[in-house]
């Protein structure tokens, strides 16, 4: 377990968090895996994307430049529900990642904000026409 955020700490929960993901039954694996492949090395080029992003926002380092909120927008439709999936299952990992109570709510208070974000973007805004 982890003291402190650090690029290590960030790589570790990218390991533990998509390997639930992946072998998520409640429709997240699925949306996941369609979207990025089942092999391996697919699913570490995803990894280390993300890990960029997560650097960015939590350590202010990375060199992530995608546009992840467009990415989502292209996606098949889903069901907001597993927006829930995600952020539980993500929790889940940072309680195996990280220590203390600080770092957690930390993160999982940027990662209810970018939920939000996409929510409300995927959900409402598409619709408030």
């Amino acid at each position: 377990m982890f003291q402190e955020i650090n690029e290590d700490s960030i790589y570790s929960l990218m390991n533990i968090f998509y390997n639930k993901v992946r072998a998520d039954k409640n429709g997240l694996g699925d949306i996941f895996n369609n979207a990025i492949g089942t092999d391996e090395d697919s699913w570490e080029k995803h990894k280390a994307k993300i890990a960029n992003f997560w650097k960015g926002m939590l350590l202010g380092t990375g060199d992530y430049s995608g546009q992840p909120l467009k990415t989502h927008l292209e996606l098949p439709s889903f069901p907001q529900e597993l927006f829930n999936v995600w952020l539980t299952l993500f929790e889940e990992s940072l309680r195996t990642v990280y220590e203390k109570e600080e770092h957690i709510s930390f993160v999982m208070q940027r990662a209810q904000m970018i939920a939000q974000r996409f929510q409300y973007m995927l959900y409402e805004a598409k619709h408030a026409h």
